[in-house]
Formats: structure tokens, sequence, C-alpha cells
């Protein structure tokens, strides 16, 4: 019962939100908070009494907290759920992620109940794909975080709002139905008829059926990469990042961007593992081009967010790349593959919290200035010195910096992936180069040089000002001054946790790996067999 109150208490407190009117304001938003910390220090009880084992789609005692309740009992649905070490550092990040987001939100004025009831209402939704056992289930959960984000970036974000938002839903919704199709696949191929994911990796289908078991890998794999998003399936990210609320773009690139990720490792590997075995190159291939294409689009970027918004891109790439090498018939040992997966899922971990607080941080430079571009920025070192360290510390972690988490995670996918795919491995790691080199200019530009910050001496927007109604911005060029107010108490609050965490990580990544070997381990046997 302990993981259907942590996913489902977040909708409950959004329910209490709904349904009492007079909760509003700062209230609102309080008690978005409120819900978000318990829901966290249960889930860090969880994380506390989890004994690391296999996988649930391995077969040594089963998952933790587990629940399984008939649901469409004519197919073997399920309400199927648990955790293991693949799923409960996600459960870990969504908690953390979701609170950040909730304390950087304390000054949120714009329709604050409905703002903390869809944000919590996205919270159930990825807690529950992440702790989802069951196919049919997953893909519910899955769907209600298109709907859940499409209303958040729709309804508070600025710029051309409702077409990112409409892009968004129809691209990631297509996605989803190509999934939908694929768990109809998994559910025909396999002689028990079942949609339940433990079921189906013990005794996986279509194992005699090359074709089909290709074609349904393709139709599982579209619906993953455009969520993940992978090239060239990534059209709907800088938009919908560039236009969303900061708390939302750090949601959908912290925590929905793994959904389709950690697919891969839940249920494309385990439940496929012979189809998994012959396009693992394809896998490969996708990866780095991701990787290249997201760092170098990157950098021709003269917009913060934007730029920020394809290094995911680049970022989700190296995952691919640890997972498709784990599944590459080669002379490499099953050593070899298990570091690549265990790679792959710190990355997530890690790629949450550093681009979660980039995303964050953006928001402070809208909210100042109403503007993403860089060169309407300058010298922010001197008049707002945490906001600068914060920003560097985040920056030199994506860039995969020694003793911050992005390097433990980098490190561990191309070790892994070295024997299996040599070339792919060295040509991803000029995309650490380019990601270093984008990241270092955006630094020096925002940073150094003479202040300069697109405001009034009063701290009035002169800008970037929308009209009621709708309308072209107008925009005022930026001009030499000193104001630019430092982060605010709820602003560093909600940051500078992510980035300790990222530290803690880069310096004792025991704490997350003893909890994901033995997981990832079991994965690749499924996949070896």
């Amino acid at each position: 019962m302990l993981l259907t109150v942590v996913i489902f208490l977040p909708l409950v407190a959004a329910g209490v939100l709904l349904a009492a009117p007079r909760l509003g304001g700062r209230a609102a938003i309080v008690l978005w908070v409120a819900a978000s910390a318990v829901d966290l220090a249960l889930v860090a009880w969880m994380w506390w009494r989890f004994d690391p084992g296999p996988s649930p789609a391995g077969v040594v005692g089963g998952p933790a907290y587990e629940v399984d309740l008939q649901w469409i009992p004519t197919v073997d649905a399920g309400y199927h759920i648990g955790v293991d070490g693949l799923s409960l550092p996600l459960l870990a990040l969504t908690g953390v992620v979701f609170l950040a987001c909730a304390v950087y939100s304390l000054r949120e004025s714009h329709r604050p109940r409905s703002y903390a009831a869809l944000f919590l209402f996205l919270q159930t939704a990825s807690l529950g794909t992440f702790a989802a056992l069951d196919l049919i289930l997953f893909f519910v959960f899955f769907d209600l975080t298109i709907v859940g984000m499409y209303f958040v970036i729709a309804g508070w974000g600025h710029g051309n709002a409702r077409r990112s938002a409409l892009k968004f839903f129809l691209y990631t919704f297509v996605g989803s139905l190509a999934l939908l199709v694929g768990f109809i696949g998994l559910f025909l191929g396999g002689e028990q008829r079942t949609f339940d994911m433990v079921a189906l990796a013990a005794d996986p289908p279509l194992a005699n059926s090359p074709v089909a078991g290709g074609l349904v890998l393709v139709a599982i794999g579209l619906g993953l990469a455009v969520k993940t998003p992978l090239f060239p399936f990534h059209t709907w990210l800088p938009d919908a990042h560039t236009d969303a609320p900061a708390a939302g773009s750090a949601v959908l690139a912290g925590i929905l961007l793994k959904l389709g990720t950690y697919g891969f490792v839940r249920i494309a590997m385990p439940i496929l593992p012979d189809a998994w075995q012959r396009w693992a190159m394809v896998a490969v291939v996708a990866g780095v081009v991701s990787v290249l294409w997201g760092a170098f689009v990157a950098l021709a970027q003269t917009d913060v967010k934007r730029m920020i918004a394809y290094t995911s891109v680049n970022h989700m790439g190296y995952v691919l790349l640890g997972l498709g090498a784990a599944g590459l018939v080669t002379p490499a040992d099953d050593g070899a593959r298990t570091i690549a997966t265990v790679g792959a899922v710190y990355q997530m971990v890690s790629h949450g919290l550093l681009t979660g607080a980039l995303f964050l941080l953006s928001g402070v430079l809208w909210s100042r200035g109403h503007t993403y571009t860089l060169d309407r920025w300058g010298g922010l070192a001197r008049p707002a010195p945490v906001f600068a360290a914060s920003l560097a510390v985040a920056a030199f972690g994506s860039l995969g910096l020694p003793g911050l988490s992005g390097f433990i995670a980098e490190f561990q996918v191309f070790t892994g992936a070295l024997q299996a795919a040599p070339v792919a491995t060295v040509l991803a790691v000029v995309g650490i180069l380019v990601t270093a080199g984008l990241f270092l200019l955006a630094l020096q530009r925002l940073l150094t040089g003479d202040t300069v910050v697109p405001l009034d001496e009063d701290g009035a927007d002169r800008l970037s000002t929308r009209p009621e109604g709708g309308g072209t911005a107008t925009a005022t060029r930026p001009r030499t001054a000193t104001v630019m107010r430092d982060l605010r108490g709820h602003e560093l609050a909600s940051i500078v946790p992510l980035l300790v965490l990222a530290v803690v990580l880069g310096l004792f990544p025991r704490v997350l790996l003893d909890v994901v070997e033995p997981a990832a381990a079991a994965v690749v046997q499924l996949v070896a067999r």
C-alpha cells in the first residue's frame, strides 16, 4: 500500500485544491509544497528500507512494494505496480524535481490553484509510469503526462505558448499511439495473452518470429523515441521548452523525457531480447546521431533556453548509446554490458538534476528581464554572484566535469560501450567536447564583461511585453545597468538542493550504484539469454 500512497498522494492533494476554492493564492502553492515534501519523505523511507536485488524482469524475489490487483480480466491487465533498482531512483528523482518546482513557484500569481493542481496531477502520472508493471497501466499513466503538460504550457507559457503546446501534444500523442500498437503486438505474440511485464519478461513473446518481433520493437521504439526525444523526432522539444514556464520546462526535461528512456530499459530490452539484439546497432547509431546533432545545434543557439533544450537531445543520446551497446552481440562480456546499462540509468538521474536546475535558472533570467537572448545579458557575475555560481555548477555538471554526477554517468556509458561499439563511442566523445564549448561560451557571454541587464532601474520590464489578447511583443534595446537581483530565497531553496545532489552523486556514486547495479545486471542477463 505504501507505493500506492506515494503515487496517488499528489492527486489527492490536487483534488483538495480543486474542491476548495478558498485555497487560492499562496495557500495553494504551500499545499503543493507540503504534499510534494510528504511524498518525497515517503520515497526516502522506501529507499531506506529497500533491499537491492534483481529487476522485476528477473526471477528471484520479485519487485519490492508490489501490488497486483485485477483490473481488466478479459485481457489480463491489472493494477500491477512495484519498484526495483531501475525505477526507485527515478521515483526519487521525480519527488525531488517536483518539490523543487513547487518551492520555485511560491510566488506564482497567475491562477496558482489550477497551476498547483496540474503539477500535482503530473506528479502522480509520472510516479505511476515509473512504478507500473503492466503495459496498459504504463500506457495510461504515460498518456496522462501528455495531457497535464499540454495544459501547463498552454495555460502558463509565454511567447507562442498555445502553438507550442499543440505541437507537443500532437507529436507525443502520435508517438503514444505507436506505443499502444506495440503493446498490443506483445499481447498477441505471447502464449499467455497478458499485459503483465513480469510475465512477459519471464516468457518473451515473438522469440521465434524475428520479423514480427522487429516490427513490434519498431512500434515501441518509435513511441519512446518521440518522448525521449531522439533525432529526428525531437523537433517538438525546443518550442515546448522555450515557451513553457520555468517549472514546466524543469519537469519536462527532468522527468518526462525519462519516461521514454525508462521504457527502453524496462520494456524493450527484457521483453524483446532477441529483437533488441538484432536492432541494437540501430539504437547505438540513433544515440550517437542524437549526441552530435544535439550538441552542434545547441552550439548555434542564441537563446539560452533553446540551447539547454538541445543539450537534452545530446544527453539522452548517451542513454541510448549505453542501452544499445548492452544489446550488441560482441565479445564484450556481461560486465561491460552492465556498466553501460548502469551508466545509462545514472545519466537519467544526473540529467534530471542538472537540467532541471538549468531550466529553473533560465526562469530567473525571464523573471528579471523577460528574455532568454544571450546578447541581451552580460556581466551578471558581479551583481548576482549566487546566480552565477549556481549556473556555473549546473553547466560544468552537464558538460561532465569530474566531481559531479554527469562525469560518473558518461564515464560508465563510454567504458561499457567502448568494447562493443568502439567507433560509435569515439564519435560520441566529440559530443562532450562540443557541449563543453557551448556551455563555456554561454557562461562567458552571460557572466563576464560589462553588466548588461534589460531592466529599468526600478526593475520594471522594458524588453518583452505582450498586449492583452495576444499580438506581437514589443521590445527596447538593453542598456548597461547595475540592476540584477540575485537569487531570492525561494529560488535559492529550489535550485541549490538539485546542485548539491549532483555533487553528492559525483563524489559518492555508490549511493546510487548499489541500488542500480543488481537490477541492471538482471536486465543484461535477460537480453543476453
